[in-house]
């Protein structure tokens, strides 16, 4: 499972045109699903989101976490950050997993996020989203809890 964090001032999410999720400071997370994810990495990988120490204290040094500041917690499903790049022109998709497998885990990590943290809000699986964010820093970080080994 693959989180891309980015430390945001706002962002928000817009579907046909319809603002569908919105926070303020916070983190903007796009969550790329591989085959053979599981929920215990899904579990994992929001403890470390939400622990992640990004944002600045007051001798300006990373030592805050989402949960520190009291930030938004935007998670959004994005397929193609599990697309290899490494050979030709065209990215494969073979490593993603199935949009019915997908769509469990996030929904899975959403819930669950919603539990731990009071502000999340989520972009819509499987859907022609617009993000919209204006970036703190920039920061940016990939944070990655590799699939299970089948065999």
């Amino acid at each position: 499972m693959i989180a891309l964090l980015q430390r945001v001032h706002h962002a928000n999410v817009t579907v046909s045109g319809k603002l569908i999720a919105s926070i303020e400071e916070g983190l903007l997370v796009f969550i790329g699903i591989e085959k053979n994810d599981t929920v215990e990495q899904a579990t994992h990988l929001l403890k470390r989101l939400l622990a992640y120490r990004i944002f600045s204290d007051e001798n300006d040094k990373m030592n805050l976490s989402v949960k520190d500041i009291d930030g938004g917690l935007l998670l959004v499903p994005q397929f193609t950050l599990a697309a290899n790049t490494n050979k030709g022109l065209r990215p494969s998709f073979t490593s993603a997993a199935s949009p019915d497998d997908g769509k469990i885990l996030f929904e899975y990590l959403c819930n669950n996020a919603k539990q731990l943290h009071h502000t999340v809000s989520t972009g819509l699986f499987g859907a022609d989203m617009q993000v919209s964010l204006t970036n703190n820093g920039p920061v940016t970080f990939w944070l990655q809890s590799p699939p299970e080994k089948q065999g």
